[in-house]
């Protein structure tokens, strides 16, 4: 685990009118304050990242379809500096990833359908405060977005 990041699985709750699908309420402890929701879609196969933001918390939930939601702590002061971690999430695992500053992500639509994933943010989107680098060539983090075959 990264230091300051937390996966609380989520409740989706059907009957025969359909689902829904809690993410995030003012109560919960990962709740920081109200920024911003978007949604992000993201075709099979595709990678998005990496990217890092100086002052917003991410709150992540995959709505539909599946992602593979890969971390990197670059922090200096943290305990976990250099930890790099793998996150699967979506239909399979309805979960919140809620992701402090500072701390590097990507993540890659797997499956064969596309996902969206939604982000509840804790302050509104500001294009002075994220960081981005190519997500396959970079002087921070080697990471292969392929398949792992274990």
């Amino acid at each position: 685990m990264i230091h300051g990041v937390i996966i609380k699985p989520l409740k989706k709750i059907a009957d025969e009118r359909g689902i829904i699908m809690h993410m995030m309420k003012d109560t919960d402890p990962e709740f920081k304050k109200f920024g911003e929701i978007y949604f992000s879609a993201v075709y099979p196969g595709v990678v998005k990242g990496w990217h890092s933001h100086i002052k917003m918390t991410l709150n992540y939930a995959v709505v539909k379809g599946m992602i593979k939601l890969v971390l990197y702590d670059n922090r200096e002061n943290s305990p976990t500096k250099g930890e790099l971690m793998e996150i699967f999430i979506g239909d399979n695992n309805y979960s919140l990833v809620t992701i402090p500053p500072m701390v590097w992500n990507g993540f890659k639509g797997i499956g064969t359908q596309e996902a969206i994933v939604a982000n509840c943010t804790d302050i509104s989107h500001d294009p002075d405060e994220i960081q981005r680098m190519d997500p396959l060539q970079n002087d921070i983090v080697s990471y292969d977005w392929g398949i792992k075959f274990r």
